[in-house]
């Protein structure tokens, strides 16, 4: 089935983000983020998530080079890891990374947290010179809270076209999401399965139940519901199409309110610098 889903059958955002993409986050053997980003490619996903923190830069680039797709149709996004938000940190490790990934642009590059060198003048300065020498399609950034990100717009030369959070039904940031609609900031969101929880859930088990899909076709069906980018990690050929095929799922306005009606909350990633903390 997953075959009949044309890749343009994916909705963007009004910013252009593919509102699928594939995270790669923890895929570290080499060969086989290859052949995920490959399989993914070739299956009609057309946005790739990597960090410069997930060592696989590399190979990500391997898999959109052996792709039958154009890099051109590929969102590619990759993250400034904490150690490397200095200016001239910001310049010289992003041009590392497009090396690594055998790129010579980026169409998303994130500050991945607010953290360690951050400095909001500094790091969005260095950002929005590369966003003006064509280098980078759009400036983003990551974990931050309603008010990082406002102090981020302020200072920031060129547009924030999203902020890359932890979002699913069993936290979905409702503040953040409104903050991020008024400043017309997407949100993408990363561990958008709460990294399996939403499997053992009842409310969600019900819901899937009912349309005779998975629990991860119902939270990501949810998201892009809400107008929020999924870019769920998968290796596996058979979980890279489940979740491509989510893109099928049409929820009710009940099953959207069984959902938004969720009480629990699980925050899967919480390191001690979080800005949270």
């Amino acid at each position: 089935m997953a075959d009949e889903i044309a890749a343009d059958f994916c909705p963007r955002t009004s910013n252009g983000i593919p509102m699928l993409g594939l995270g790669t986050w923890q895929n570290e053997d080499p060969e086989a983020c290859a052949e995920s980003v490959r399989t993914a490619l070739e299956m009609g996903y057309r946005h790739v998530d990597t960090a410069q923190a997930y060592d696989n830069e590399a190979a990500v680039g391997e898999g959109l080079a052996s792709a039958d797709v154009d890099r051109e149709e590929v969102f590619l996004a990759t993250k400034l890891w904490i150690d490397n938000l200095g200016a001239d940190d910001v310049a010289e490790t992003a041009r590392e990374s497009m090396d690594r990934l055998g790129v010579d642009y980026l169409d998303m590059l994130y500050v991945h947290w607010p953290a360690g060198e951050y400095d909001p003048e500094e790091t969005l300065g260095a950002l929005s010179e590369l966003y003006d020498e064509g280098l980078i399609e759009n400036v983003g950034v990551s974990n931050f809270m309603p008010e990082d990100l406002e102090t981020a717009i302020d200072v920031c030369d060129a547009p924030i076209a999203a902020n890359q959070v932890e979002l699913h039904p069993l936290l979905q940031q409702p503040e953040l999401r409104e903050t991020c609609e008024n400043y017309d900031v997407d949100v993408v969101a990363y561990s958008p399965l709460a990294r399996g929880q939403v499997f053992n859930h009842e409310g969600l088990q019900n819901v899937a139940a009912r349309h005779g899909v998975s629990e991860a076709q119902v939270s990501l069906a949810w998201l892009r519901e809400k107008g929020v980018v999924a870019i769920p990690k998968a290796t596996g050929e058979d979980h890279i199409e489940d979740n491509w095929e989510s893109l099928l799922v049409e929820l009710d306005r009940s099953d959207v309110d069984t959902i938004d009606n969720i009480d629990d909350v699980s925050r899967e990633v919480d390191p001690d610098f979080a800005p949270w903390n």
